[in-house]
């Protein structure tokens, strides 16, 4: 059980550091054809297009990763609550 919770503990703070990524690296002006940062945005587009659909930019700010963010905290939450209570 303890082993689970690290393993969905480590998978939630990798994806989350890939976003902080993803957001930081244009403001330092990173190639985007540059291979780690086509990988960086291969696995977050699918969680940032919609939420980027869903909630305009606002004055060019983009706040689809902050957004992402509480998503992936929130359902980090959920999931360790639901595997704590089956184990219960």
């Amino acid at each position: 059980m303890r082993f689970l919770l690290q393993v969905i503990n480590l998978a939630f703070t990798l994806y989350s550091f890939a976003i902080i990524a993803r957001a930081l690296l244009p403001w330092f002006n990173v190639d985007p054809y540059h291979p780690a940062m086509q990988f960086l945005i291969r696995i977050t587009e699918p969680l940032l297009a919609p939420i980027r659909a869903a909630i305009p930019s606002l004055g060019g700010l983009d706040f689809s990763p902050l957004v992402a963010l509480l998503i992936l905290w929130f359902l980090e939450q959920l999931l360790r609550m639901a595997l704590v209570s089956l184990l219960l």
